[in-house]
């Protein structure tokens, strides 16, 4: 008698190289049945946004060929994920379901209530860890508690990383005698048909096969140039892998193993010193995780308990202009449109747009954290719940909040000759670089040469950095 098939319960794990769940499942050589279940949103609007869905349902399809080339196919299915896999498991006299743990609060009560449902009636549930380096509980402060600040946390977790070993992908998944129904990606209904989402993809390749491509690409041609260039927005030397390990087409593991496989081959100090700064980087997003298994409730609330006093100046109108890309400061506008138009943003442009909008506006990071996991396509609840509670003062290891970003003074430094600028606000590409970062301070027949006419082609300022500075300043005093 055939052994009854193991349930793969897929989430943001759409890949064959390095996945624990599938690779274990593949030991036991029982059939497998690769289940994808698309969930009600979570609580609180954190469930996953537009430019995200236009990703997963490309990395959908990407993955349900991949399982096909392999002899498999890929199950879809809607609704709640304790009662789909309650239908599953009967549907094909399943007693058994592996996955990859996830550590968003409304993922791990999903876990706990399939876990419960499975031991009722009787089923085994096994779970892996398959998208982080080391558990969230794994790595603690000599006082048993969770770490705040990132230096110690990244010392700490430093020590335990020395030599990955990824799971090597499956040649062969024994497929079940008969297929549970199953949903098509459009049924889903993650794509709406926008001419937006067509365009923010044209920036974007999913799946995983591009995934490594990317990765190798990165490591071959952009790392030696990576700790410098990595502030630069005009310059392609950021690794652009954060979408593929934001929706689990390739995992931190396989990325780190092939540093450290580079760094055994090379002395180059130059080489060394750019993988230890790349390093450094996938260290944070294990910081980001651990913050938020331990700490909830930062989704929505100040991990700095006296920020939940903060005077907030809550104006939907401030919001919007800012989202409109229309706040007359050109290196966040610029960021903004590049935001819309490809679903990404440069590092170093979140941390400034980030601080307009919760220092010069006084609008609360919540907000700005919504909009950034509505338009990004590497949207990561623990990532973005960080970094937003960095930029605002009110999380771990956060910037103080009187460091307030001079949007000019970041625009000259990090965008010297205004080529970011240029490139998405292209109605200021004629304005000499001295004024591209302060048109309103350019002289008449600057701004007449350049065809622009301040408040009609480009706004002017929507708030003076100075007073902005000094109310931002008043706000964080009445609550120290």
């Amino acid at each position: 008698m055939p052994s009854s098939p193991i349930i793969l319960w897929l989430r943001n794990d759409l890949r064959l190289l390095d996945n624990p769940a599938l690779f274990h499942a593949v030991q036991t050589n029982r059939p497998i049945i690769p289940v994808y279940i698309e969930q009600p949103g979570g609580p609180n609007n954190w469930s996953r946004g537009s430019a995200s869905n236009v990703w997963f349902a490309q990395s959908l399809r990407s993955f349900a060929n991949t399982l096909q080339g392999h002899g498999s196919k890929l199950i879809i299915r809607s609704g709640s994920a304790t009662e789909v896999l309650r239908a599953v498991t009967q549907e094909s006299q399943s007693d058994t379901v592996f996955f990859n743990r996830y550590y968003e609060p409304y993922e791990r009560h999903t876990e706990s209530k399939v876990e419960s449902l499975l031991q009722s009636v009787g089923g085994k549930l096994q779970s892996f860890r398959g998208n982080v380096l080391l558990e969230p509980w794994e790595i603690q402060t000599r006082n048993g508690q969770p770490y705040k600040v990132f230096t110690p946390f990244y010392k700490a977790i430093q020590t335990t990383i020395q030599a990955v070993q990824p799971y090597p992908a499956p040649t062969q998944i024994i497929s079940p005698d008969q297929w549970p129904n199953s949903l098509t990606v459009e049924d889903l209904g993650l794509e709406t048909g926008l001419e937006w989402e067509s365009s923010m993809m044209q920036h974007w390749i999913s799946g995983e096969d591009h995934a490594l491509k990317t990765m190798e690409s990165f490591l071959r041609e952009k790392l030696e140039n990576y700790p410098d260039g990595r502030d630069i927005p005009s310059r392609p030397f950021t690794s652009t892998l954060s979408p593929y390990l934001s929706h689990g087409e390739l995992s931190p593991r396989k990325v780190l193993h092939s540093l450290q496989s580079m760094l055994v081959e090379t002395s180059d100090p130059a080489t060394i010193a750019a993988a230890e700064t790349f390093v450094r980087q996938l260290i944070w997003r294990e910081f980001a995780v651990h913050l938020l298994y331990h700490f909830p409730h930062t989704t929505e609330q100040p991990l700095n308990e006296k920020f939940s006093r903060f005077p907030w100046n809550s104006k939907p109108d401030d919001l919007r202009t800012w989202q409109r890309c229309e706040t007359g400061y050109p290196i966040v506008d610029a960021g903004m449109r590049q935001l819309w138009q490809t679903g990404w943003m440069h590092n170093r442009v979140r941390m400034i747009v980030a601080s307009f909008l919760v220092k010069h506006l006084l609008q609360p990071w919540q907000d700005g954290a919504r909009w950034f996991r509505d338009t990004l396509v590497d949207a990561d609840l623990a990532n973005n719940t960080l970094g937003w509670q960095w930029v605002a003062g009110s999380g771990a290891d956060a910037a103080p909040y009187f460091r307030i970003f001079n949007p000019v003074l970041q625009g000259e430094k990090f965008d010297k000759d205004g080529e970011y600028v240029k490139k998405w606000v292209p109605e200021l590409s004629k304005l000499p670089s001295k004024w591209i970062h302060k048109p309103w301070q350019a002289p008449k027949e600057q701004l007449q040469y350049a065809g622009i006419t301040l408040g009609t082609t480009y706004p002017e300022p929507m708030v003076d950095h100075t007073f902005a500075r000094e109310r931002a300043l008043a706000a964080y005093n009445s609550i120290k």
